[in-house]
């Protein structure tokens, strides 16, 4: 299997490859369009300018080709004799045919530079023949002369031939050592990555991973380093919530188990039978309501999709959810004050917002010492619904208003489980109003009483 730094390495030595090959294909695509054209302009001014010369001075024919020789041309001297003379390096190929040669003697033009072929990867800039010059009758006295000319690639870049391919020699040695160790700066920090996921999923959530980086690579680990707290976190509350399940399933059939074996004795009085009775009833009960609230849980907690939403009055339910709780209300001498529009619409699953209401209130109803009191009122705000539940008991301190929605949570957990609670209750009202795209906020002080605020979408 091939290592990504192996890939990375190679990615980059074909990227460098192709963009050189594109690059020259492109470069050569442009000389044959436009500087090939200019270049036979430019060689055909200049051998004008030595037609022009020869015709003035037929005497010094020869030392003014040899001067141009000297300057960097190739030249081709073709007589009426048929005769060839060539100054400068030599012609690879003499591939001229002798009609042009003739046409040239007899006056007209050669253009070789701008016919010449185009060809995909080869530049003719280069390709030394004697098609690929220019050419024009020279009259040098009673004398008639073809005079046929190019540059000389060698004299013109045989410095800058050696420059260029020393400069090249250099960019591989340099680039290549560059490369690897660039390649190791990207490739690096995933391997990290890769190692980190091996340990999260042996359960290792403590990770050093290189979030300094101010690139996209150190943005990946920065939500990855998060991700690991947050599994670490849900890692904990599971542990948590299954302690704290095997505590709640324990204790009340400690209770049951015990009470039942005493019930065995034949000597336990008619009074103790139906305490011990009346006891593992009521530890019955909590198991009850335990299994529901857990099983109401996990149904939250891994669909939204249960929820039926509708449009319903409210004041209703407030009603139905009163009515439940009226004993109680009675027991305690509770004043309830319902504040509530009878035109007042929520929209939602109904079942589960009676479930809010009910968690909520028979809260209040059970923690307020006798005699106090619970206000209700709902009104529409801001295009939602707000729902406010506030009761004139003792309150809740302030320590504990961080964690009054974590699950098994219990403030003064002698009193609340004497109650009854479980501790599910405020958790499954949170999550309750998150499913319906609300919020839910608590405002409390000791001594002071607890006000619940629901905020719900009206649609």
């Amino acid at each position: 299997m091939r290592s990504l730094y192996f890939r990375v390495f190679l990615i980059t030595l074909y990227t460098i490859l192709i963009s050189s090959f594109l690059g020259f294909f492109i470069a050569n695509v442009y000389y044959h369009w436009s500087l090939k054209p200019y270049q036979d302009e430019k060689l055909f001014g200049t051998v004008s300018q030595l037609k022009a010369l020869i015709e003035q001075h037929p005497e010094a024919m020869g030392d003014a080709l040899s001067m141009s020789a000297a300057l960097g041309y190739q030249l081709y001297v073709y007589d009426e004799a048929g005769n060839d003379l060539f100054y400068g390096r030599h012609f690879s190929r003499k591939d001229l045919p002798n009609d042009v040669k003739m046409r040239v003697l007899d006056g007209a033009e050669f253009h070789g530079i701008a016919n010449f072929p185009n060809k995909a990867f080869a530049s003719g800039y280069f390709d030394n023949r004697l098609s690929n010059t220019v050419g024009v009758h020279v009259s040098a006295g009673a004398e008639r002369y073809a005079l046929f000319l190019r540059h000389d690639s060698n004299v013109q870049f045989d410095e800058l031939r050696t420059f260029f391919l020393f400069m090249f020699v250099l960019t591989v040695v340099f680039s290549v050592p560059y490369f690897m160790v660039s390649t190791r700066y990207l490739v690096q920090p995933i391997v990290q990555l890769k190692e980190a996921t091996k340990r999260l999923a042996q359960g290792q959530y403590k990770l050093r991973l290189p979030t300094k980086r101010k690139d996209e690579i150190g943005e990946l680990a920065n939500h990855f380093q998060i991700m690991s707290l947050e599994l670490e976190r849900a890692d904990l509350r599971t542990k948590e919530f299954v302690a704290n399940v095997s505590h709640e399933i324990h204790s009340p059939l400690a209770s049951i188990q015990g009470y039942a074996d005493s019930l065995l004795s034949e000597e336990m009085e008619p009074a103790s039978v139906r305490g011990h009775a009346a006891i593992i009833g009521q530890e019955t009960r909590h198991l009850a309501t335990l299994s529901r609230q857990l099983l109401l849980l996990s149904t939250l907690d891994h669909s939204e999709q249960t929820t039926e939403k509708g449009r319903f009055p409210l004041k209703p339910q407030l009603r139905q959810t009163l009515q439940l709780l009226e004993w109680q209300l009675a027991e305690k001498e509770i004043a309830v004050r319902l504040l509530v529009s009878s035109g007042l619409y929520v929209y939602g699953d109904e079942v589960l917002l009676m479930q809010v209401w009910s968690n909520l209130l028979s809260n209040a109803v059970k923690y307020i010492p006798a005699g106090r009191s619970i206000q209700i009122q709902a009104f529409v705000e801001d295009g939602g619904c707000v729902i406010h539940i506030a009761d004139t008991g003792d309150g809740i301190p302030e320590e504990q208003l961080p964690y009054i929605y974590d699950r098994f949570y219990r403030g003064d957990k002698a009193r609340e489980r004497k109650s009854g609670s479980t501790g599910l209750g405020l958790s499954i009202v949170q999550r309750i109003v998150i499913l319906h795209g609300g919020t839910i906020a608590v405002e409390s002080s000791a001594g002071e009483g607890t006000a619940f605020t629901v905020r719900l979408p009206v649609e």
